[in-house]
């Protein structure tokens, strides 16, 4: 999931770029704005960085042995074609 303090300081710095007349609602506003960011966020389906590295290595193995398998492969049907 997403830390909460990055929501905490992308709400708190939308929240600071409001003009002098709304801030006085800086805090409430601030609040909304952290739960729809972590609303929206949450139904994106996001995967963390670990998650994705891990993701990230095993696809790499898995084309490592695909690429070895394609050369065995390749490697046999020249040995059947020269029968």
């Amino acid at each position: 999931m997403i830390d909460p303090k990055i929501l905490d300081e992308l709400s708190g710095k939308v929240a600071q770029t409001l003009p002098k007349g709304l801030q006085a609602m800086q805090n409430d506003l601030q609040h909304n704005l952290r739960s729809g960011l972590e609303s929206a966020l949450a139904r994106l389906n996001l995967v963390t960085r670990e998650e994705f590295d891990v993701q990230t290595a095993v696809l790499a193995r898995t084309r490592e042995k695909l690429e070895a398998l394609e050369k065995q492969v390749a490697e046999l049907e020249k040995m059947l074609g020269n029968r």
